[in-house]
């Protein structure tokens, strides 16, 4: 009987009419503009950017409402779509993300190149994404950027921001004829802003209902297999998947190497760590937040979305009525997982309540950093400011299943709030 009604509640549940409701930050009193930065959007896993041409069929920032970046840049304000790696792990990203800001070439460090037995270089950006980034002005002012990550391109913005302004030891270590500027450190000054948008700051525990059913390794396969076939059709620069240093794709406009893509699938099967899926691994995450160290002058933002409701007697989550079919199974897995039997790493009921592919706790906020609620008339620097959780799905947040106004609104309060924020050194 009782499994007739839990069956039944669930049931009932995923159709209560739930719609999704943004959270919008509350406007501050004391409005303080100093200078207004460029704002750098980074897309999650398996998204794009503006150098793809799917861009321009389907935008990965607006989604089925709108082009956002490009309505943004109408509204005045100047904003970018990067273009990194979408299977790539977060410390590829990053590098790539660095070669476009500032117009060179793709350095994946000496040390994390041979470990994962790849190439060094990357492709060559011609110009900088951002002219004068990190210069000083006129004022004695350095050109900042804010930089704003959805899902998995909130680990990626977090990781470059701490490059700049740590750099990397060992790499440094591994080639100081010729290091990256990235990896010197000492540019915490070149962000205003880091913002995550439901990000898996401390990982999900989808990546532990796949190793438990032994799919982990499989789907890796499979995705790389993919990028692999569609790097050498056609449609390669329609998608660009940034695999070139393992000779999985090729830069778009270049001549493939066949022979090469084949040695590269065994070596990624030995090396299969250094992609997005192992670095979403709550685990993983918990090395990534250890090395990031927060900026006393570098303002901090995350936002979260819920599409998941308790179900009654059982104790679980199951998706409201509104979220993507695409993402209730994985919201599902979420809202009951709490058996990780892989690692050591405890998964409890606090992981339940989801947005379909992060747990609402992991986006709030890095576990080991410290944080608190937004408040909009109290918003320091070199802390996490947690915003209010909104109702919506992982899609939602960029505007899938949602109105144009609706993401718009959202976004423009968000540059607005930032734009509002006291210059930092």
């Amino acid at each position: 009987m009782q499994s007739i009604i839990s069956i039944w509640v669930s049931f009932v549940m995923l159709f209560v009419n739930f719609v999704p409701g943004f959270v919008l930050p509350e406007e501050k009193s004391d409005i303080n503009v100093h200078k207004s930065y460029p704002y750098v959007f980074v897309h999650g896993f398996l998204g794009w950017g503006e150098d793809e041409g799917i861009n321009q069929d389907l935008a990965y920032w607006g989604g089925t409402a709108c082009n956002l970046v490009k309505e943004l840049n109408e509204e005045g304000y100047e904003c970018y779509a990067a273009s990194v790696g979408p299977f790539s792990s977060n410390w590829d990203r990053a590098c790539e993300l660095y070669a476009q800001l500032t117009g060179t070439t793709v350095d994946y460090g000496a040390a994390h190149a041979e470990k994962h037995n790849h190439d060094r270089y990357g492709r060559t950006y011609d110009k900088p994404m951002i002219e004068g980034w990190g210069e000083t002005d006129e004022n004695g002012l350095v050109n900042k950027i804010n930089l704003i990550g959805h899902s998995f391109g909130g680990n990626t913005v977090r990781l470059l921001q701490a490059l700049l302004s740590q750099g990397s030891a060992e790499e440094m270590a591994a080639s100081p004829e010729d290091c990256s500027p990235l990896f010197k450190g000492g540019k915490a000054d070149y962000v205003n802003s880091v913002v995550t948008i439901c990000s898996p700051n401390n990982g999900t525990t989808l990546y532990y209902v796949a190793d438990q059913l032994n799919i982990s390794l499989l789907l890796t396969i499979c995705a790389y297999t993919y990028a692999g076939v569609l790097g050498r059709s056609p449609l390669n620069g329609y998608v660009d998947f940034h695999l070139e240093q393992f000779g999985l794709t090729y830069v778009p406009g270049e001549k493939p190497n066949e022979q090469r893509m084949l040695e590269s699938m065994v070596v990624m099967l030995n090396h299969w760590e250094d992609t997005a899926m192992y670095d979403m691994a709550p685990d993983t995450l918990v090395e990534l937040n250890d090395f990031i160290e927060m900026d006393e002058d570098t303002y901090y933002f995350s936002y979260a979305f819920d599409s998941s409701t308790e179900i009654p007697l059982i104790g679980t989550y199951a998706p409201i009525a509104s979220t993507f079919a695409v993402l209730q199974p994985f919201a599902f897995m979420i809202g009951s997982f709490n058996n990780n039997r892989i690692t050591d790493y405890e998964i409890t009921e606090e992981w339940y309540a989801n947005d379909g592919l992060v747990s609402v706790n992991s986006a709030l906020y890095p576990f080991n950093a410290p944080h608190k609620d937004y408040e909009a008339d109290n918003i320091p620097s070199g802390i996490w400011n947690v915003m209010p959780v909104s109702i919506g799905d992982h899609g939602n947040a960029i505007g899938i299943g949602v109105s144009e106004e609706t993401v718009m609104t959202y976004y423009i309060n968000m540059i607005e709030m930032i734009e509002s924020l006291p210059v930092t050194d």
